[in-house]
């Protein structure tokens, strides 16, 4: 019969555990300048090639930082003009498969025009961002992705590192979740017209193949193009919007056509406006669930959604895993605006409560 561990061993184990995963312990304390990080050579684009007009209310710089694993991420950043001091700040990402040029640097520049420093970046694997294989995902890598934005902000002469929110928009929201649930330094998030990406991909869309029989499937068809990704050398893309809608497209579908796919919202760089990215992006967010830990955030969230979304059970069960924090019975909210589709949270300034976002974050940030 095994005997339970006493309370000092028990200790002793937690220690020694946090000193390997941390790399505390003697011998790796004096090596710790191999983890200098050393920023990839990236080529950013100079001219305005978003898909919105540039505000005259803002100054727009291009920005790197790096990740935890050593990626060089892009970024734009927004600063309101004619402003001093620390501002409060923000980082934004999304949709999953697009580009900073498409709804994030809109969310961003917006804003920036109502009083925040903001920075909308290119997540690892994507657009003028760093790593390879080009056009990867992945549940961890990403979500630091969103912590390093924070690094960023926290230690820039811009932003008050005691302020700094998130958004994520689409797939980013779930991201963006996760992220809020990890690291404490986000005092506040907004998910926008969110997904969960882990759902999507282990059970089918309103979880019409949550069996393991349809994973197995699954899992058999990427273990097989890993095989063939190997031998080519390259990994195969997994194909975006199609240029050609099917007659029978659904309406989700004839949405992001209208968004990707037209003057819009289309961008060179945008996976879903192209080839898509990695066939193989599936494998980890099947295995590893987002959101796991989204029941212990402290900080405020905010979910926002529209109404007619084909990706609305997403938010709304989403919400529903938060646990309010006592004595701030307000900080967990679920905006639901009437009418409106998934892909009208992208850019429709008209129907995008950029009113209630704004004061959401002044209640949370100050301003």
């Amino acid at each position: 019969m095994t005997k339970r561990l006493n309370n000092k061993t028990t200790k002793y184990l937690a220690v020694f555990i946090l000193s390997m995963l941390t790399g505390l312990s003697g011998m790796n304390a004096a090596g710790n300048k191999h983890n200098d990080n050393i920023m990839e050579d990236l080529t950013l684009t100079k001219e305005w090639d978003k898909t919105f007009p540039k505000s005259d209310k803002v100054d727009h710089s291009k920005v790197t930082f790096v990740n935890r694993y050593g990626i060089t991420l892009a970024a734009d950043m927004y600063r309101p003009k004619g402003t001093d001091g620390k501002l409060p700040a923000i980082a934004v990402c999304g949709p999953f498969g697009a580009v900073k040029e498409q709804a994030a640097g809109l969310y961003a520049q917006e804003m920036a025009e109502r009083g925040f420093l903001t920075l909308a970046f290119d997540p690892s694997f994507t657009g003028e961002s760093g790593g390879t294989p080009r056009y990867m995902t992945s549940p961890d890598i990403n979500t630091e992705d969103f912590s390093a934005a924070v690094d960023f902000l926290v230690t820039s002469p811009y932003a008050d590192p005691a302020r700094v929110g998130i958004i994520g928009i689409c797939g980013w929201g779930g991201i963006a979740i996760n992220a809020a649930a990890s690291d404490t330094r986000i005092k506040a998030t907004l998910a926008s017209t969110m997904y969960d990406m882990s759902r999507v991909n282990a059970n089918g869309y309103f979880d019409a193949d949550d069996s393991a029989e349809a994973r197995n499937a699954i899992r058999e068809r990427l273990s097989a193009q890993r095989t063939e990704d190997y031998r080519n050398g390259t990994p195969k893309l997994g194909g975006g919007v199609p240029d050609v809608l099917p007659a029978d497209a659904p309406k989700f579908l004839r949405d992001y056509y209208d968004y990707y796919k037209t003057k819009r919202g289309y961008h060179a760089r945008s996976l879903n406006s192209n080839g898509g990215r990695n066939a193989t992006s599936p494998i980890p967010w099947i295995n590893f669930p987002l959101m796991s830990r989204a029941g212990e955030i402290e900080s405020a969230v905010m979910i926002l959604h529209g109404e007619k979304a084909h990706s609305f059970y997403f938010g709304s069960d989403a919400y529903k895993r938060l646990t309010v924090t006592p004595g701030k019975e307000n900080n967990k909210l679920f905006m639901v605006i009437p009418g409106a589709s998934h892909t009208d949270l992208y850019d429709r300034k008209d129907v995008i409560p950029f009113a209630a976002i704004e004061k959401y974050f002044c209640e949370y940030l100050g301003r």
